[in-house]
């Protein structure tokens, strides 16, 4: 019999590597759903036996979804498949009803165990002949591309968020990446309008790997050091800003180091980087960035604007791919996206 299945996912990279995974044998009638209430409306149209849902979408996000799926007592199953991975957003999702978590990219192995788990499916685990209707080539156009490159953030982003919750024991608000092309200087005026008469102090880490460079900064508003701080237990009363630099060091170290290995590992590459340096110390973020002359004309600019809203800090993590590697970057996701369903 065959099983309405759904795959809800702002990202259309990510919704045909969920289909991808799905194993061959299963019999499966698949849809798609961009957002949350789309998801809603096709439950209702009985396109969802079993809903894969993510968490961090435009116009309803997975919590919202699960919640009125719970209020309503709509007829699905629901599987949680995230880059947000952290503990805190696992519990809220199970406590709302969905019967399990799976962190992106997917692992067809585990996705397999998760449905022979709830008696869903107990065939076999292969993937390899699943048909790929409208994969993604090297020949994408520039939205492909820019949708491609969102989810490999969102997947980079959730596992920095997930080790800074756990060394602050703290929930990491996460947000929908902005990934755009830009020339520098639009990228400086972007930055000076969302942060405008803001003072602001940043870090800097470049990283490298054969063929691939790129650069990692955070942006900190000045406001937030001194609760950030308090989090860390970190004195920064001092009058020579060390116990300051020290603590916009460590929150740069973990967010950058945990974002580059889960670049590496989707990318099949090894990054290797510079010690991180401070930018600027309570500076405007115009000033900030124009004293901060990029070696590159244009970049691929990939913003997460991480908060822990219970202690009213945010912080923006950039990373700067130039232009004449992201091609590179490209190819290298979708080689080994191909790879890992074959």
């Amino acid at each position: 019999m065959t099983v309405p299945v759904l795959i809800c996912d702002d990202s259309g990279f990510a919704r045909k590597a969920m289909a991808r995974s799905l194993p061959d044998s299963w019999d499966v009638d698949i849809s798609f759903a961009e957002h949350g209430l789309q998801a809603i409306d096709m439950i209702k149209e009985g396109k969802a036996d079993i809903l894969f849902l993510d968490l961090n979408m435009p116009i309803m996000d997975g919590y919202q979804t699960m919640q009125i799926i719970r209020d309503e007592d709509l007829p699905t199953l629901v599987i949680v498949v995230s880059g947000d991975v952290q503990e805190e957003a696992r519990k809220r999702m199970l406590a709302l009803g969905a019967i399990d978590f799976i962190r992106k990219p997917i692992d067809n192995e585990k996705l397999t165990t998760i449905l022979a788990k709830y008696g869903i499916y107990t065939g076999e685990s292969s993937a390899e002949k699943r048909e790929q209707t409208n994969q993604i080539t090297g020949n994408a156009s520039e939205s492909e591309k820019l949708d491609a490159f969102r989810e490999l953030a969102n997947v980079a982003m959730g596992q920095a968020g997930e080790k800074l919750a756990k060394i602050l024991n703290e929930f990491i608000d996460l947000p929908i990446p902005n990934v755009s092309l830009l020339h520098t200087n639009e990228l400086h005026m972007t930055l000076d309008e969302v942060n405008k008469n803001t003072q602001m102090s940043a870090v800097s880490k470049g990283f490298i790997s054969t063929g691939i460079r790129g650069e990692a900064i955070i942006l900190f508003n000045d406001s937030n050091v001194q609760n950030m701080a308090n989090l860390l237990g970190a004195d920064i009363s001092g009058k020579d800003n060390s116990g300051e630099i020290e603590v916009l060091m460590d929150i740069s170290n973990i967010l950058i180091g945990a974002c580059l290995n889960a670049l590496s590992a989707q990318l099949n590459v090894k990054f290797t980087h510079n010690s991180p340096i401070i930018l600027g110390l309570h500076c405007d973020s115009f000033d900030l960035m124009n004293q901060h002359a990029t070696r590159w004309e244009k970049v691929l600019a990939i913003e997460i604007a991480y908060a822990i809203s219970k202690h009213d800090i945010s912080f923006e993590l950039l990373l700067l791919i130039p232009d004449q590697d992201v091609d590179k970057v490209f190819k290298r996701l979708i080689f080994q996206e191909a790879n890992e369903n074959e």
